[in-house]
């Protein structure tokens, strides 16, 4: 009876606290799964990091309690402040700490966020607009129409707005400019004019190269809108002679389509310069001294002008 009695007490006394352990690790994963779930319902995003950190904490400290001390949860696992995340968390690669906050650092800007002041009007407007006013030309192949991300490109056909080597605008080519006039004009889109040619020998006195004819009909059309009133700091004249050909120089076709001046309207435009006002000299007064009154040795009487254009009279002698 006495070893069975033994037997006994030392069973049960064997393992009666081991289901702590599971009971803890159940509580540790329902309050993180609920903290998860309140979480999601938080609109505010200073309430959302705390309650990360509070998990991230929660989680750590359990695990090192388990870790030394095989079971135990504490209940004051919950975070009252917010943990401060490091810096480069934050701030990534593109900011540099300082002793006074962060800084972004060279290069890493968005270039692609320019200005809009700086920007001009959208090209794809003026595309429809130049598509309704030139019409005729493009049915009739002496215009031609390109929208590209940076540039409208207004393409002219040289035998429509010159004669054979020669750089002196016709009465057409005069019209047709004209008409590109009245659309580009309101605008301050920046203006590239560009000369081409084909690649046959130019064989008069005025050119020696086609180098000087492209740049020379370029410089036609662009005096031709200055002329019509055209912001002169918005063009500049660019000159590709035969080396930029947009067909081959083989057939009569191809050098007919090389011969051409392009009018280039960029997405960007002219910054708006500032007012200067102008502040008119101020007109300086001066003064007359007054006249001094001479000594002398006499009592005669003495007549002394004043400033202000009256007299006195007085026998004195001072000054």
């Amino acid at each position: 009876m006495l070893r069975r009695r033994l037997r006994n007490t030392t069973t049960k006394s064997q393992h009666t606290e081991r289901w702590l352990v599971s009971y803890a690790d159940y509580m540790t994963i329902m309050f993180a799964f609920f903290v998860v779930l309140y979480a999601i319902a938080i609109n505010k995003e200073e309430k959302f990091q705390v309650l990360s950190d509070s998990i991230g904490y929660v989680f750590d400290k359990s695990a090192r309690q388990h870790s030394q001390q095989g079971t135990g949860v504490n209940g004051d696992a919950i975070l009252t402040d917010r943990v401060t995340p490091e810096q480069e968390v934050l701030y990534g690669e593109s900011i540099l700490k300082e002793e006074h906050g962060p800084k972004l650092l060279d290069g890493q800007s968005d270039t692609s966020n320019i200005e809009q002041k700086l920007l001009g009007k959208p090209l794809d407007s003026l595309l429809a607009k130049l598509q309704s006013s030139l019409i005729d030309e493009i049915r009739d192949g002496e215009a031609s129409l390109e929208l590209s991300q940076d540039w409208l490109i207004i393409e002219l056909s040289s035998g429509m707005l010159f004669s054979s080597g020669s750089s002196v605008a016709q009465v057409r080519a005069k019209q047709v400019v004209k008409i590109i006039k009245d659309i580009i004009a309101p605008v301050d889109n920046y203006i590239r004019v560009r000369g081409y040619t084909d690649n046959q020998t130019i064989g008069n006195e005025m050119y020696r190269s086609n180098w000087e004819l492209s740049v020379a009909r370029a410089t036609a059309v662009l005096v031709e809108l200055e002329s019509l009133g055209i912001n002169s700091a918005r063009m500049a004249i660019e000159g590709y002679g035969q080396y930029s050909p947009f067909a081959t120089n083989d057939t009569k076709q191809g050098r007919a389509e090389n011969r051409k001046v392009v009018i280039a309207l960029s997405k960007y435009g002219l910054p708006p310069t500032a007012e200067v006002v102008s502040v008119e000299p101020q007109q300086v007064v001066v003064k007359p001294e007054p006249e001094a009154e001479l000594p002398s040795d006499d009592n005669t009487i003495k007549i002394i002008r004043l400033p202000h254009g009256g007299i006195r009279i007085s026998t004195r002698n001072e000054l």
